[in-house]
């Protein structure tokens, strides 16, 4: 409902009569939807977070030794010294839980940084604590020592929709508490970082430097995810292609962070890779989705789970499978020790099996 008022809005000028009188445009707008109230619901729990910092760098000696043809006759390896730089840089956070003082960013936000003020909306200025960091998904979980915090309510991003209407709020070059607004261009976006855990949220809600790790807001005024990256020209600003982690990849991560300081994954003992459109058919999967098991390590739980190269993972814990990144995700936001159940597909008839998420370097049981 909101979002058709949101659209009445838009084309409110297409409506109104060249012979409607300023007064009445006025008149007609002032009873229109805003998104005041959501913005002023969701602002009290978004921060900007300041961090200081040295870091550690090897820089060039001799510039002979970093010609390959010079660096033969001196017979010797590169030579690169080592330097310290003083940094500063300022990004944003969300304040998840008030009681606590836990406020969740992005871990490049606040990496290597030795000191991190946070400053909240009305103006108050606090020390930071970090409580744990994630690489692979580039969350962390910082706590501050205050009170009269208001913290900003968790979303559901499975229910996310294309179109859906979203709302960044964060503190891009410094402008504090900016709000853009946008929708949901796409979900599942991966490819993002080499090598880490995506699912990201696409939106065209202005994002820029400076609102990685603010919030990423619904109609509701929910947190559905923290703002993380963008694609731009030559290192410039926002062209309206812009991503954030869903809320739910980032609730599974705070809280390992929160309980562990660091978040544990298991290992289960395979290699996947997405079903061919090609081999769909042959292999009778209805909708022409799965996920491959291209190996299985000699030893581990899934052998003896009994999973098989060729198998066909349906769904995980009974949510059904379209990607190799899907599954892999899942597996990797659960923690060592608990069990999944993966429903497969081998020689056109399916089967249930249940594993127990090792710790790493524990493949081979004894």
């Amino acid at each position: 409902m909101k979002s058709l008022l949101l659209v009445r809005a838009l084309v409110l000028g297409a409506v109104l009569s060249p012979s409607t009188s300023l007064l009445q445009a006025a008149s007609a707008a002032a009873v229109l939807p805003s998104l005041a109230p959501v913005i002023k619901a969701a602002a009290p729990g978004v921060v900007n977070i300041a961090t200081r910092g040295t870091l550690t760098e090897r820089v060039a000696g001799n510039p002979l030794h970093q010609d390959p043809y010079f660096r033969r006759f001196f017979n010797q390896p590169e030579d690169r010294a080592v330097r310290r730089r003083r940094f500063q840089s300022a990004g944003s956070g969300v304040i998840v839980d008030a009681n606590h003082g836990y406020i969740v960013t992005n871990r490049h936000v606040i990496e290597n940084a030795t000191e991190i003020t946070v400053t909240l909306l009305d103006n108050r200025h606090v020390q930071a604590n970090v409580i744990g960091s994630d690489e692979g998904t580039d969350i962390a979980v910082l706590k501050v020592a205050e009170q009269h915090l208001t913290e900003m309510p968790l979303g559901d991003s499975s229910h996310l929709e294309v179109g859906d209407w979203v709302v960044a709020i964060g503190n891009p070059f410094g402008l504090k508490h900016t709000v853009t607004a946008g929708i949901v261009s796409a979900l599942g976006r991966t490819g993002i970082h080499p090598h880490s855990y995506e699912d990201f949220i696409q939106t065209d809600a202005a994002i820029n430097p400076g609102n990685s790790g603010g919030a990423l807001v619904n109609l509701s005024g929910e947190l559905i995810g923290i703002n993380s990256a963008i694609l731009s020209k030559d290192g410039g600003g926002n062209i309206g292609i812009g991503f954030a982690i869903p809320v739910n990849m980032v609730k599974a991560v705070m809280d390992q962070l929160i309980a562990y300081g660091e978040v544990k994954r298991g290992i289960v003992g395979i290699k996947l890779r997405d079903v061919m459109p090609e081999a769909a058919e042959s292999r009778q999967l209805a909708n022409g989705r799965g996920v491959e098991i291209s190996e299985v390590a000699p030893g581990s739980e899934a052998e003896h789970a009994g999973i098989k190269v060729g198998d066909v993972a349906l769904s995980m814990n009974g949510v059904s499978l379209d990607s190799a990144v899907q599954l892999r995700n899942g597996l990797a936001l659960l923690r060592v020790g608990q069990n999944v159940e993966i429903r497969l597909l081998r020689d056109g008839s399916e089967r249930t099996v249940t594993l127990t998420l090792n710790p790493p370097g524990s493949a081979h049981r004894p």
